[in-house]
């Protein structure tokens, strides 16, 4: 009979941690979220414990957290906004981690980001850089996963790449186009979360896929993939932001931010490391070419149901 260790997940009912939960429940453990969420997705509401998330209460918060084996941290902002930013979220998942210690959690599995530096002037690439510090000399085990860009589901950037190449002719890339990525699949994060929830030693892993593109080449493949002949052109950041920002403003949504630009552009979601998911986005495309970029996918409304990525 499969293992009934308590394993918790933040956002549960988000992105990333939705997967990593439901692997767990594949795997037999019970399994309980940390949440912001009000109204849990109807296929999860019965499988999974849900917890409020309790950053004003350490108490509180290390009650929701006892008797936990493992830990998998998903929790953080995207983009600072009036409802959120990231100077708060790094605050609280420094709470977390102190409140699993204090809760007698054993393990944590914490997702980062490709690159991270303190001294790094992007905010999010700084900030997960300082939670990375925090978790190795907070005493507890670690693994500390760092995925580039994460496709499959409803992820959002590849996806919007799509839905623009769909609806208009020409699609501008950023300065030249040339600088590398290396994507993911958010469920080949999600098996690689859960197999070092099973380890006790401390790691850190570049978690990326078999294929390296660069970003004309992601944008050429995703076109080639829909069928649709567009012309990509290269146009200054700014104007890249500014139509961004329009998409963004059409749709309610933040579509990119300038430091997600320079992020790219600075080849921060390339790493030469080996792959470590085995999903070739390419393919993995190709067989969701029906759905891909059919609709938009909003980050705000995504974070209005789960307000967790």
């Amino acid at each position: 009979m499969a293992s009934q260790e308590l394993h918790i997940v933040t956002g549960a009912f988000g992105y990333s941690g939705g997967y990593i939960a439901a692997r767990l429940l594949e795997a037999g453990h019970r399994v309980r979220t940390l949440t912001n969420s009000p109204v849990p997705p109807v296929a999860l509401a019965d499988a999974i414990e849900v917890h409020p998330f309790r950053f004003d209460d350490p108490d509180a918060l290390t009650a929701s957290l006892r008797g936990a084996t493992v830990l998998y941290n998903t929790y953080w902002v995207r983009f600072n906004h009036r409802a959120f930013n990231q100077a708060d979220a790094v605050r609280n998942t420094v709470a977390v981690f102190i409140a699993a210690r204090r809760a007698g959690v054993e393990r944590i599995v914490h997702v980062s980001i490709t690159n991270p530096s303190e001294t790094s002037a992007l905010e999010y690439f700084r900030g997960k850089a300082l939670l990375e510090r925090a978790l190795m000399e907070s005493g507890l085990s670690y693994a500390i996963l760092r995925p580039a860009l994460l496709f499959g589901g409803n992820d959002v950037l590849v996806n919007n790449i799509a839905w623009i190449l769909r609806r208009f002719p020409v699609f501008g890339v950023f300065g030249d186009g040339l600088y590398k990525l290396r994507p993911i699949h958010v469920d080949d994060l999600a098996r690689l979360a859960v197999v070092e929830g099973r380890s006790r030693a401390n790691i850190v892993i570049d978690a990326v896929g078999p294929e390296t593109f660069t970003y004309r080449g992601l944008v050429r493949e995703l076109a080639n993939v829909l069928g649709v002949r567009r012309r990509i052109v290269p146009v200054p950041p700014i104007v890249g932001y500014l139509v961004g920002w329009a998409v963004g403003a059409w749709m309610g949504d933040v579509t990119l931010t300038r430091d997600e630009i320079t992020g790219l552009m600075a080849g921060l979601l390339f790493t030469p490391s080996p792959p470590t998911g085995s999903t070739r986005l390419s393919e993995w495309a190709r067989s969701h070419s029906f759905e891909l970029g059919a609709q938009y996918a909003s980050e705000l409304a995504r974070r209005n149901r789960s307000l967790l990525w």
